[in-house]
């Protein structure tokens, strides 16, 4: 983690920060990250999948940027605490006159690898996501997001009927049916119940 803290300084979401009910900060806007792109990942940090960013300069990903008082990187950090806080001023494309510093939450290189079944990604934090680009960015911000985040052919564990995310949220039966159409869209496995049990 960066060891400062900055008194004007904003952070770029790209997964559940994007879902503003998951956080207390008012002031957050859409933003786009360029030479970033978005992947699942499992780290010894934590027992399930998590969305990371890894460098590429040929990618772009839209996403929620929002300032943080320095009083509240420690509760940040704590939230995302299997990542590094990585400076990307630079890289975040937004509508503010000020250029603020800007930060992006990233596991580090060589302490993650691709989800199984031992260590999986979540139906109730993909449903978080979701409905977080549902929310800022509409239903052809919710399918970007689907279609620009890497390693879809990770196993997924329906956890719905008992969430185990613990920011995880009720989903309208329209949100619902979006994020299975495009589960299958994009190839992902979801865990049959006997697949699961190993849990």
């Amino acid at each position: 983690m960066a060891n400062s803290n900055p008194t004007e300084a904003y952070f770029f979401g790209y997964g559940s920060l994007v879902n503003r009910n998951t956080h207390v900060y008012a002031d957050a806007r859409p933003a786009r990250l360029e030479s970033w792109t978005r992947v699942w990942r499992q780290t010894d940090l934590r027992p399930v999948a998590y969305l990371t960013v890894v460098p590429d300069e040929t990618s772009q990903i839209d996403g929620l940027m929002a300032a943080v008082p320095a009083s509240g990187w420690a509760e940040l950090d704590l939230r995302e605490r299997a990542y590094d806080r990585v400076a990307a001023t630079h890289q975040v494309r937004h509508d503010l006159c000020a250029k603020p510093q800007v930060v992006v939450y990233s596991i580090p290189d060589g302490k993650h690898g691709q989800p199984d079944q031992t260590c999986p990604v979540l139906l109730s934090y993909i449903d978080v996501v979701a409905q977080g680009y549902l929310q800022v960015f509409g239903e052809n911000g919710a399918r970007a997001f689907f279609k620009t985040t890497q390693g879809w052919d990770s196993p997924v564990r329906d956890d719905r009927a008992a969430p185990i995310y613990p920011r995880h949220q009720l989903l309208s039966d329209y949100e619902r049916g979006l994020v299975d159409e495009m589960l299958i869209e994009v190839g992902a496995r979801v865990l049959s119940k006997n697949e699961t049990e190993i849990f």
